[in-house]
């Protein structure tokens, strides 16, 4: 990491033998990261199940529960949400035990309103601790799920371990950890958008998403509702993740310390990033859906740890459908983007609008990961059941909120690196040569500054800022890609690639952090802090 007039450069070059799909020099230079970018379009290496696994297109969509508040007074929306061990039927016939929230994988969607501020319960019945981070949210830093802010379950207190400490015993003098309970306060004081809560525990955040710890939410708000966009059941939420089954129908993920009770970490095949070979959409095996001959309106979501996408809706002919981009991470664009190919990175999330009236009666929709290859390559599909009206519309313009920030309002440049290297005599994933420390500073920024940050990468890194939305800049010296459109949270550096993304640091002071979303690479090191001061 470093600022624009520093100058400071790193001046060699580490072998790190990662295996998996990897197995490559970590780059510290953009030689090497040149070689990479020719690698295939994955980082990580992929489990196999051992389990025979369903035919595609066979299991009913399902359509993630809307939460209840238990509370509405006073101008707030409150909500309780149970951490539990559940079992569940993905794969037909077979029952798999799964971390949830409130006994569902995903679990409940909370439907929330701009500026109505929401408050949300958690307690904690799992075996270990846990964090809640809400990505994507304009949260205070103290509900905004600090990997070492723990939620400590009974079990964890009678065992004993220490509190507060993360990898290799490193202890946090500001964890605030609470016993069983917390609330979690969100203010929403922001635009309407498709956000998503998930655990964000340190060392642990990959394997405990991957055991079902993973839910939406959304916000609305008047403007956005008078768009006239397609709603009710023409609006599907679609949370894409990939997973392996064990031959007794769990789920199998190569972690070192099976209880993720105390030793962090992946076997070495998987220190890139784990990939599964079945594509889950809300939680079912490459499901199918009934849909009138009308627009949809599809709120994607890319839950999965390491794997990326690159999507296309195909007629059984061959016919491509246009993907018409809506919004971003951080909601509506300025205009309509139309896409034939979506490629979407995890923690990604797309809005966008399928338009199904000029397919048959009758005929099918695939989606198709182009990436993909075999099973992997089908991700869910569409029936087209029957003729209907349809009332909506896709308006020319969809919102004027958008910021309209300049390079020459930034008050510095800043320019990170995203590479693989060593942590404490381990693999590790870091950011200017760095692993992650929850006692260390490493960014202090004033509130309100317009900063632009040049971000580098050797592999495939999703890269998230907490509490702020930014716009993509330019790639590699060039104009961003279409699908960089709006405000984003995250942005997907490829193998080898540069970016320059903008963004004013306002909200809230404190601690915050910037990390990659590959989430083995998140619990590997490649995290760093954020201070608003």
């Amino acid at each position: 990491m470093r600022e624009h007039d520093e100058g400071r450069g790193m001046t060699r070059r580490r072998m790190l033998g990662i295996g998996g799909a990897l197995g490559l020099m970590a780059a510290t230079g953009l030689s090497a990261s040149a070689a990479l970018a020719r690698r295939p379009s994955i980082t990580g290496a992929q489990l196999r199940s051992a389990i025979p696994l369903p035919p595609p297109f066979q299991v009913p969509l399902p359509i993630p529960a809307v939460l209840k508040p238990v509370s509405t007074s006073g101008g707030a929306d409150r909500y309780e949400i149970t951490q539990r061990e559940a079992s569940a039927e993905i794969l037909p016939g077979v029952r798999t035990p799964l971390w949830t929230y409130e006994g569902t994988f995903p679990g409940p969607t909370i439907e929330s309103r701009r500026g109505r501020p929401v408050t949300v319960t958690h307690r904690n019945e799992l075996p270990v601790p846990t964090v809640v981070h809400l990505h994507g949210g304009r949260t205070p830093a103290a509900s905004d799920g600090y990997p070492t802010d723990l939620v400590v379950p009974e079990i964890w207190q009678e065992a004993g371990p220490h509190l507060g400490h993360g990898m290799h015993g490193m202890h946090d003098p500001r964890a605030v950890v609470t016993e069983l309970t917390r609330d979690y306060t969100f203010p929403l004081d922001q635009r309407p958008t498709l956000l998503w809560y998930h655990d964000h525990r340190m060392d642990f955040t990959a394997p405990a998403i991957w055991r079902g710890l993973a839910g939406l939410q959304i916000v609305r708000d008047d403007a956005e509702d008078s768009l006239g966009l397609p709603a009710g059941p023409r609006e599907l939420p679609l949370v894409i993740a990939d997973r392996a089954f064990a031959a007794d129908g769990g789920l199998d993920y190569p972690a070192l310390d099976a209880t993720l009770r105390e030793r962090p970490g992946v076997r070495e095949p998987y220190l890139a990033g784990v990939l599964g070979d079945v594509i889950l959409v809300n939680g079912a095996p490459w499901p199918v859906h009934e849909v009138d001959a009308a627009r949809y309106r599809l709120r994607i979501l890319n839950a999965s740890n390491a794997r990326h996408y690159e999507l296309e809706a195909v007629t059984d002919d061959g016919r491509r459908l246009d993907l018409v981009q809506i919004g971003a991470d951080q909601g509506l664009l300025a205009t309509p983007v139309t896409h034939r190919l979506l490629p979407i990175a995890p923690a990604e999330r797309y809005d966008v609008v399928v338009d199904f009236s000029g397919v048959p009666v009758g005929s099918r929709v695939r989606v198709v990961n182009r990436l993909g290859s075999g099973r992997t390559r089908d991700v869910m599909a569409f029936l087209v059941a029957r003729n209907a009206t349809d009332a909506s519309r896709i308006p020319r313009a969809l919102s004027n909120d958008l910021p309209a920030w300049r390079r020459s309002d930034a008050v510095r440049v800043r320019e990170f690196s995203f590479r693989a290297g060593r942590m404490r005599g381990d693999h590790g994933w870091l950011i200017g040569g760095l692993p992650f420390d929850p006692a260390r500073s490493d960014v202090t920024v004033n509130l309100g500054d317009v900063e632009v940050w040049r971000l580098v990468a050797d592999v495939h890194h999703p890269v998230h800022l907490h509490l702020v939305g930014f716009r993509v800049l330019s790639r590699g010296g060039r104009p961003p890609l279409p699908h960089d459109a709006g405000l984003k949270d995250t942005i997907s550096l490829r193998p080898g690639e540069g970016a320059e993304i903008i963004t004013r640091f306002d909200g809230y002071q404190g601690r915050y952090l910037f990390h990659c979303h590959n989430a083995e690479h998140e619990d590997m090191g490649m995290m760093a802090n954020l201070e608003v001061v």
